[in-house]
């Protein structure tokens, strides 16, 4: 298991980071990463993702062996596959990104290092199996639609989470623009199963926050609790900021100790 810290490994060069801030959005290029070619669909994303997972490491996890099995939902382009397999090579991973063009891109990379053991789904998660329509945002904004989404619609195939989780999970990743709350709600019985969790929290500015729910089923599944806010607003008294219409997005980590 390689340790902590990344930063003296060449990820990325600092010339091409630059570059890329600079690079018109929803825009396919290829850069260099790890040493192997890489594939993006949208430069300021990648940089955001880039940012969190490489530079920060906030999935960073000890597993107990060699081989975790890792679920990664809302794979993306697979910056998180990457980094899962930067840890640990041997590690099973099953991936879910529902996007043709994403999935397309995400498989382009993963097979840019030649890694074993990685399993892909052309599938949204959901409460359901079924399609259901969803909103293509070009990007890692994608999601099953909700109440104002008008443009970009698509139909996409959905799978239940709770079908994966039948025996030991290392580490699972809920990253699914707001659809969260009601997978934790049908998976909660296999909460049991997973050892780390990490959950992007979506919170729309015309629904009901759910992040209590959330909270309820982990902490209630043995989870100790810690919390990053992302999207934030520095006066909400005064006014709430909101992207893609959300006016709070949190990251939560869920830890058995």
């Amino acid at each position: 298991m390689k340790k902590l810290p990344m930063n003296k490994i060449n990820i990325i060069s600092q010339s091409e980071i630059e570059l890329l801030k600079t690079t018109k959005r929803y825009k396919i290029v290829n850069i260099d990463f790890l040493g192997k070619k890489l594939k993006i669909v949208d430069s300021a994303s990648f940089l955001s993702s880039y940012k969190e997972i490489f530079e920060n490491q906030i999935l960073y996890f000890r597993a107990e062996n060699d081989n975790p099995t890792i679920i990664d939902c809302g794979a993306n382009i697979g910056l998180s596959v990457l980094f899962f397999k930067y840890f640990y090579p041997n590690a099973h991973i099953i991936a879910f990104e529902p996007v043709p063009e994403i999935f397309e891109v995400l498989k382009y990379n993963i097979s840019q290092f030649g890694y074993n053991n990685i399993v892909l789904h052309r599938k949204a998660i959901w409460k359901e199996t079924t399609k259901v329509p969803f909103m293509n945002e070009g990007a890692d904004g994608g999601r099953i639609l909700i109440e104002g989404d008008k443009d970009n619609i698509i139909k996409v195939e959905t799978v239940q989470l709770r079908n994966f989780i039948k025996k030991p999970v290392d580490f699972l990743k809920i990253d699914i623009e707001g659809a969260e709350t009601e997978v934790i709600q049908n998976i909660s019985n296999q909460l049991k199963h997973v050892k780390n969790i990490f959950i992007e929290y979506h919170s729309f500015s015309h629904k009901k926050q759910t992040v209590d729910l959330i909270l309820h089923y982990l902490i209630d599944a043995g989870f100790r609790i810690h919390i990053h806010p992302q999207n934030i607003s520095k006066c909400p008294f005064i006014r709430r900021n909101t992207h893609l219409g959300m006016d709070l997005q949190l990251n939560i980590f869920g830890i058995r100790t």
